[in-house]
């Protein structure tokens, strides 16, 4: 299975935490903790790449990759 990266935020208008997977667009779910959207995101990339394959979407590569930078 291809790793893709995830990007987990609050939301101050949703009053949630918010996780994606931006390279399967629109990919998203949310939760209470960051780890309840992490697990939610985690579901809905299932469902996301199972109806792509089932209807013959292209499944994407990851594209995105996490990068750091040492502060100074």
């Amino acid at each position: 299975m291809k790793k893709y990266a995830l990007i987990v935020y609050w939301s101050d208008e949703d009053a949630v935490w918010i996780a994606e997977a931006p390279d399967l667009e629109p990919c998203a779910a949310h939760g209470s903790t960051p780890e309840q959207a992490v697990a939610e995101l985690g579901v809905a990339m299932d469902l996301w790449l199972e109806v792509a394959r089932e209807t013959g979407q292209p499944v994407p590569d990851a594209r995105y990759q996490p990068h750091t930078e040492a502060a100074e």
